[in-house]
Parts: C-alpha cells; sequence; structure tokens
C-alpha cells in the first residue's frame, strides 16, 4: 500500500491512477489530518508526501513520522515546488528517501517509488548473493572474491547487488541510475560508466561477467 498526500485533486487522482496502473495499492489524502488518521489503522510501505499542504504541513508530518518508533522506517519521497531548494534540503536532512519536483513526469514517479522500495525493503529472503566464489554477504555488507575481501564503494555495492539479483537481464544507464542513485543525482548516465569501469577492476577476474550490451547498458552474464 502507497499513500499519496497532495491537496490537489487532479493530482492526487493522476498519481493514484498511474500508480494502480503500475500495479501498486494506493490511497490519496488531501490533507495531513486524514493521513495520520489512516497512518494510525494501517502501515503503508511508502509514502509521497507533498511539502505544501493545508494544516500540517509535509515537513511536519516528516517530523512526526520519524520521530515515531512506528512509523520511523516508513520510506518518504517529498514532493517539492521547483526552485524550493531549501524544502528539498531540509526534506532530506529529516530523513526523506528521495524528493520529487513539481511538475514531475507519472514515469518519473513511478521509477523513483520502485527505487526507493528497492533500497529501503529488507533483504531477508535471501543473506547471500554470488557467483562462483564471488560472494556477497548482505547482512555483513561485505564482498568476497576467492577468499579475499573486496573494498567497494556504497555505489559499487548497490550495482554488484543489483547485477548478481538479475544475472542476464539488460539495465539501461537509466535504469541504473534510477535503482542505484535514485533522487541523488540528475546529471549525465556516464557516471555510470565510471562506476562500472572501476567495479570491473576492483573484481579482478570476476568483472568480466559485466558484460557491455550495445545501445542499452550492462548486465552481468548469466551462468550456463
Amino acid at each position: 500500500m502507497i499513500y499519496c498526500v497532495e491537496d490537489d485533486e487532479s493530482i492526487q487522482s493522476l498519481e493514484l491512477y498511474t500508480l494502480a496502473s503500475a500495479g501498486f495499492e494506493a490511497r490519496g489524502f488531501g490533507d495531513g489530518d486524514s493521513f495520520l488518521e489512516a497512518l494510525r489503522a494501517e502501515r503503508p510501505e511508502l509514502v509521497i508526501l507533498d511539502v505544501m499542504l493545508p494544516g500540517i504541513s509535509g515537513v511536519e508530518l516528516l517530523k512526526q513520522m520519524k520521530a515515531s518508533d512506528p512509523t520511523c522506517d516508513i520510506p518518504i519521497i517529498m514532493a517539492t515546488a521547483k526552485g524550493a531548494e531549501y524544502d528539498k534540503i531540509q526534506s532530506l536532512d529529516l530523513g526523506a528517501d528521495d524528493y520529487l519536483v513539481k511538475p514531475f513526469g507519472m514515469m518519473e514517479m513511478v521509477s523513483r517509488v520502485k527505487a526507493v522500495l528497492r533500497r529501503c525493503r529488507p533483504r531477508q529472503s535471501r543473506e547471500i548473493l554470488a557467483a562462483g566464489d564471488l560472494v556477497i554477504d548482505l547482512a555483513e555488507h561485505t564482498v568476497t572474491a576467492d577468499g579475499e575481501r573486496l573494498t567497494l564503494t556504497f555505489k559499487e555495492f548497490e550495482l554488484l547487488c543489483l547485477f548478481l539479483s538479475s544475472p542476464g537481464v539488460a539495465f539501461t544507464r537509466e535504469k541504473l541510475l534510477a535503482n542505484v542513485w535514485g533522487g541523488e543525482y540528475s546529471g549525465e548516465t556516464r557516471t555510470v560508466d565510471m562506476h562500472i569501469r572501476t567495479l570491473r577492476q576492483k573484481l579482478g577476474r570476476y568483472g568480466a561477467m559485466i558484460e557491455t550490451v550495445r545501445s542499452v547498458g550492462y548486465r552481468w552474464e548469466a551462468e550456463p
């Protein structure tokens, strides 16, 4: 369940329709009071929260959620007005997981939702990812190759987790940016190429498993 807190009825309706079309269950709220009442009855997977709301502001709702044990770990995407740099920075500082700048496209919203859910959902079903003797321990956040510990940056680690969890799947550079960088990066996609290059170097012989897909992006070579 995804909660959309947006006082503009036309925007809220479009958000709910798009999320439903993407396979998500969603509910909409036009103000903070009705949202808080629903929050006490049902815990959503994620909240899309507009900064500007009648009555209680989105920033105040964010503060309340992060200060309460039952809701502090619910992922939150803030919707900020174009040019409202302070709102964006304040929201991230208060614990928001991502942000959308109005006016935003509905496909961008879905992409951000999927990326945040992927980053925030606990990986309890599988604590180990492996390809031969290349092993990722998700609980310990470590990577070993042939028994030797590798030192990866956070983004390199996230890229490797994504590849090993979906062997054989071709990811576009844009998809990798959305999944690994989320809302933190809005520049050129060549940053993906730079991180792939250093990741390949650190992986040694396993680096060749990251295959370049011409005119698309990259994929982890699926084992036969």
